[in-house]
């Protein structure tokens, strides 16, 4: 079982801890007097830290230090980002009793109060955290369904066959987007997911290829000029089928194959993936970040 809980604000008791290293303070200080863009006007900050802002992660982790600290003590396994925890338990009732100590703690310590309205017990599989699903046996990572949706809707956005912008315009915006995305669900252990997202947006690229390709003369002989042999050129050119079933045709594979995509500068999720996991597997690893996992450690 999973407990998720979440702290209400608090950041206002920030004074009740003390903090020596001045770089941090000069840091907070000027994060506070930054001000706030409204309506591309810059209003000054007069109380209070702007939603969704770094600064929010920073205090949490000078705040709840402690915090990490005690659960790691009682051996239990979390993950914590900023406000937003999850402690592991193996029952029900385990999580309920975790839940009455972890709040005691916050409560009387630290002077925070617990947000019950977002915080809940319920079964580790298909639980979310930050863009996260937590599904199978062990806890195999995931994609959550609310993010892949957004992901999905953006390159529907930017491969739209009615932009009126060229391919390399789209294959530029793709890459950008694609090369963050990745880089943040990166920890997503599953190769085949990648592949199969790469594969749906070669279709959508190609169905804008198709749209471009307007009349049936100027599609038989793009299709011939990619390789195309001239009687499947001129079948499948004078198609009266939509820009998404002809995308998935024989023809139209043959001349937009993966090589010319990729010629083109279309990029690849699983190719992007593959190169940051590669990176990733040469860097040392800690079992408590600054972002705030940790939990008990193996013996032996």
């Amino acid at each position: 079982m999973t407990l998720r809980c979440k702290v209400k604000g608090g950041w206002h008791q920030f004074r009740t801890r003390k903090v020596h290293d001045r770089r941090i303070l000069k840091l907070i200080g000027r994060y506070l007097r930054a001000g706030v863009m409204v309506d591309r006007e810059l209003q000054p900050s007069i109380e209070g830290t702007m939603q969704g802002g770094p600064l929010s992660p920073l205090l949490a982790n000078i705040l709840l230090d402690d915090f990490d600290k005690e659960l790691e003590h009682r051996g239990l396994h979390f993950v914590r980002y900023a406000d937003d925890f999850l402690v592991f338990t193996k029952s029900e009732e385990a999580a309920a009793r975790v839940a009455r100590s972890i709040e005691h703690y916050l409560t009387r310590k630290l002077k925070l109060v617990i947000n019950h309205q977002k915080s809940r017990i319920c079964r580790t599989e298909g639980v979310e955290f930050l863009g996260f699903q937590f599904a199978g046996w062990g806890g195999q990572i995931r994609v959550s369904a609310k993010n892949d949706r957004k992901f999905r809707d953006r390159v529907k956005e930017i491969t739209r066959r009615n932009r009126g912008v060229s391919m390399r315009h789209r294959f530029t915006e793709l890459r950008r987007y694609f090369q963050g995305w990745v880089g943040y669900f990166r920890l997503v252990p599953t190769k085949t997911y990648f592949a199969d997202l790469d594969k749906w947006i070669r279709r959508r690229i190609r169905s804008c290829y198709w749209k471009q390709w307007r009349g049936v003369r100027t599609r038989i002989a793009n299709l011939r000029r990619l390789g195309v042999h001239e009687e499947e050129a001129v079948t499948h050119g004078s198609s009266r089928k939509g820009p998404w079933t002809m995308s998935s045709s024989r023809a139209v594979h043959a001349a937009l194959s993966l090589d010319y995509l990729a010629h083109e500068g279309l990029a690849s999720l699983l190719t992007i993936w593959q190169t940051l996991t590669a990176k990733d597997l040469n860097r040392p690893v800690r079992t408590r970040t600054p972002g705030g996992v940790g939990g008990a450690q193996p013996q032996g």
